[in-house]
């Protein structure tokens, strides 16, 4: 099974997101990421989706994309020809004993502190998703509270393939 970023241009109109995850229920495909953003033109929405499955499941998941009325454009976002991120919360239980070793994994991973309390701490972390996973694994000797992920975000590199809407 592999898995396939794509980026989706969008009409910015009530009910896109509904339509697009619609045809992923209806032929029981599955979403593994989801994110969306209205662009710099806010008649526009940006839509990342991750999804998995062999190379028919996939082909058909973009072909049928395309088919959808508000879908402008579609982009298979490939490692090396694109930039992709995705950002996490985590809630870690920190005693006072605790903080210096989280604050220096954090550190080292480039993420920020958010939030402390007497019992705990926020820590946001963007990256790739091989980074945040890290980060995460080095954490396992500590109480995770809560977590939440974005999902992955990204655009192709370069200008080559921007799409110019009127």
């Amino acid at each position: 099974m592999r898995r396939q970023v794509l980026s989706l241009l969008v009409e910015n109109t009530a009910g896109v997101t509904s339509h697009i995850s619609g045809l992923f229920s209806r032929r029981g495909y599955n979403i593994d990421s989801f994110s969306s953003g209205v662009t710099a033109d806010p008649k526009y929405t940006r839509i990342t989706i991750v999804a998995s499955g062999d190379e028919q499941i996939l082909e058909q998941i973009e072909k049928q994309l395309s088919k959808l009325e508000d879908v402008l454009d579609i982009k298979k976002l490939e490692h090396g020809t694109s930039v992709t991120r995705e950002l996490i919360l985590v809630k870690i239980r920190a005693k006072d004993t605790d903080r210096q070793a989280i604050l220096n994994v954090t550190e080292i991973f480039h993420g920020k502190v958010v939030d402390v309390t007497n019992d705990s701490m926020v820590i946001e972390l963007t990256g790739h998703q091989d980074k945040l996973d890290a980060f995460l694994d080095l954490l396992q000797g500590y109480e995770i509270l809560e977590l939440a992920r974005t999902g992955i975000t990204g655009l192709t590199r370069g200008s080559a393939d921007v799409k110019y809407l009127d």
